[in-house]
């Protein structure tokens, strides 16, 4: 597995997207704009530009799954753009549980006396930090399990 990795993380809705990106050691993940959705084509080129800006290998999609663990609506409407997304940028995409973290987004700004209703925007590009931010804690954590099993021939 190589050290270095350029992700994104994304927070799909239906009105925007939240985007998130990471350092290049994948440490630590920074919530970096809020795309607005018009035409899937502005969407693309949007991305297209934040791609090659940073280079990025990967999208890292937070999956609305339901409370109860199942794809609902929702989840199956983020894969199919999602989807396509990657196809269009020739990007792999992995998924996410993304389940509570609007909600855990939202508590960060009360926590910071900012007004959910009126930072619709950042709720969203904290959202996609805090997905690509499990994401790069499980890859890390699978890497040092690998490591250490190695040290043990």
């Amino acid at each position: 597995m190589k050290q270095y990795i350029s992700a994104l993380g994304l927070d799909v809705g239906s009105k925007r997207i939240g985007v998130a990106g990471c350092d290049r050691t994948g440490l630590i993940a920074t919530g970096i704009m809020t795309v607005e959705r018009s035409s899937f084509e502005r969407d693309v080129e949007q991305f297209q530009n934040i791609v090659n800006e940073r280079q990025v290998e990967i999208l890292v999609v937070g999956l609305p799954y339901s409370m109860d663990g199942t794809l609902g609506f929702q989840a199956r409407h983020v894969q199919k753009f999602a989807n396509r997304l990657g196809k269009a940028l020739k990007l792999p995409i992995e998924y996410v549980d993304e389940r509570l973290t609007s909600y855990q987004a939202e508590q960060m700004l009360i926590a910071e006396n900012l007004s959910p209703s009126r930072n619709k925007g950042l709720i969203d590009r904290k959202a996609a930090a805090l997905i690509l931010q499990q994401w790069l804690d499980t890859r890390r954590s699978a890497a040092v399990k690998v490591l250490s099993s190695m040290d043990s021939f």
